[in-house]
């Protein structure tokens, strides 16, 4: 069993910077792919960026690649999601989820997730 807890969202002007963090409690914590999904009023839940259990490997979505980067540190149980140069189409409510499968990019893959974030970027 892993709980994931997100915090760091909030209200950014477009072109500003915000990092989300993501704490999970539980066992294994570094044997668990993890992800951070998006859900815009309206939409889809679409696929962020994912990483790979040591960290080791990074994935991303087309929109956010090249302003995103996710990390974690195993030590502490935790996970980010730095956002730099924020458009307002990036507005949405940010999941945190953990899976088996590293790099997956559907949400149905990941068995836990957290309450979510929401980011507001205004324009």
């Amino acid at each position: 069993q892993v709980q994931l807890v997100e915090s760091g969202g909030g209200l950014v002007q477009a072109g500003g910077s915000l990092r989300l963090s993501c704490a999970a409690s539980g066992r294994f914590f570094s044997s668990y792919a993890m992800a951070w999904f998006r859900q815009a009023i309206g939409k889809e839940r679409e696929f962020v960026a994912a990483i790979s259990g040591s960290g080791g490997s990074t994935y991303y979505g087309d929109s956010v690649k090249g302003r995103f980067t996710i990390s974690r540190d195993n030590a502490k149980n935790m996970v980010y999601l730095q956002m730099n140069s924020l458009k307002f189409e990036d507005t949405a409510v940010y999941y945190c989820a953990a899976g088996r499968l590293s790099g997956a990019t559907m949400p149905g893959v990941y068995g836990y997730w957290g309450q979510g974030a929401q980011v507001t970027v205004s324009s």
